[in-house]
């Protein structure tokens, strides 16, 4: 398998080459649109693993760009920032499969093998609600941000004593 990755992360990048190299891909890095552009127009490309935020340019974009060049690349985004709205638009893109980071080299190659456009998905009978998923998505942030409280509202754009205030409450039932 030929494979790109795209992420402006240069640590992770290469130490997703290296396992997929282990696993008998070939694979080259780029940082930004423009090298990536470059790779997929000058070599064979099979599948994409494509970070969703590059610095200061949208994976979404890029995406758009790469499946104009080769329409039959299979295109994996994996993303920190998750929501619905761009899983959506990933896929109406392109994309095969839209994945949260961190996620394992096992998973990245589990999702090049299934199409999210094409399998049918069973909606549970009873969705979390909002709040029960904004009580995730928060602790999902602080997680990431070592339980820093002013770290955390930063990376959520609110105030830290309404951030406190959330956390204070218990958790939402599902």
């Amino acid at each position: 398998m030929h494979y790109l990755l795209v992420d402006d992360d240069v640590t992770f990048s290469r130490v997703l080459a290296s396992a997929l190299t282990r696993r008998g891909g070939e694979v080259v890095c780029a940082a930004n649109s423009a090298e990536a552009l470059t790779h997929c127009a000058s070599a064979p490309i099979e599948r994409v693993v494509l970070d969703l935020k590059l610095e200061g340019e949208s994976g979404l974009t890029l995406l758009k760009q790469l499946m104009a060049l080769q329409p039959q690349l299979r295109v994996v985004v994996l993303t920190g920032y998750s929501s619905i709205s761009t899983a959506v638009t990933a896929v109406k893109l392109g994309a095969v499969q839209y994945l949260c980071k961190p996620a394992s080299v096992r998973d990245i190659e589990a999702a090049f093998e299934c199409d999210l456009a094409v399998e049918s998905t069973d909606v549970a009978e009873h969705p979390p609600s909002p709040s029960r998923l904004e009580w995730e998505h928060i602790q999902r942030v602080l997680g990431a941000n070592n339980h820093n409280i002013s770290a955390t509202a930063r990376a959520l754009g609110m105030h830290r004593r309404t951030l406190q205030r959330k956390l204070y409450k218990r958790p939402v039932a599902s």
